[in-house]
């Protein structure tokens, strides 16, 4: 198990705390990075992008002369996409850009992430976080109390007062535990977690794992 020093808001130890080696002690992967960035980045595209082809294009359903006689090319259709105001030719259409990579490499993702600002020595772990749903007291627990420029801050759902001071500050992020994802872990140099959030963090990654290989009988 990893040991990692407990904090107050100012920044003094007050315990210690023993945490999984897998998820905060492990060795970073660059691939799941990429992976799992992949996925969040590319999942944000709609997909709705679209033009008329020929066939969507209102008017020319008239051949604009005949066939043949006339000394011109033929034509079938003034909608046609050589033609102004003709239809696009291999146009985009509405598609579905969804990827998504198994829950576990999600997860091992996030692990990984952790594990990376543990070895940065810039994730930090608070004993409490105290709020009075005000920014400014937030802000000033964050900057004057622990230091912190820019930081992720992550506590349980229930502290709503924190969440709602904190995600008021242009250089801080806020999340509840089970919100906790790779982009927001990379996105500060810092991640603040309290006791309560580093545990359930734990918990939920835990399952990152699969089971137990049995032992073959001789």
């Amino acid at each position: 198990m990893a040991k990692f020093d407990v904090i107050d808001l100012k920044k003094k130890k007050v315990g210690e705390i023993d945490l999984d080696d897998a998820i905060f002690a492990g060795e970073p992967n660059a691939h799941l990075f990429y992976e799992v960035s992949k996925m969040q980045q590319i999942n944000r595209r709609a997909g709705t992008v679209a033009v008329k082809n020929s066939s969507l294009v209102s008017g020319g359903g008239k051949k604009p002369w005949r066939q043949k006689g006339t000394g011109r090319a033929r034509q079938g259709s003034t909608r046609a996409s050589h033609w102004v105001g003709g239809g696009k030719a291999m146009g985009p259409k509405p598609r579905d850009y969804t990827y998504r990579p198994p829950r576990q490499v999600r997860r091992a993702a996030v692990a990984s992430a952790l594990s990376l600002r543990a070895k940065e020595k810039s994730l930090f772990i608070v004993d409490a976080f105290p709020s009075e749903g005000k920014a400014k007291a937030a802000f000033e627990a964050l900057t004057k109390g622990l230091g912190f420029t820019s930081a992720l801050v992550v506590d349980e759902k229930k502290n709503e007062k924190l969440h709602r001071a904190v995600r008021n500050l242009a250089n801080f992020d806020v999340l509840p535990p089970e919100g906790v994802n790779l982009e927001s872990v990379l996105r500060r140099k810092t991640l603040v977690l309290t006791k309560a959030a580093a545990q359930a963090l734990e918990t939920a990654l835990k399952k990152t794992r699969g089971p137990a290989k049995k032992e073959a009988k001789s």
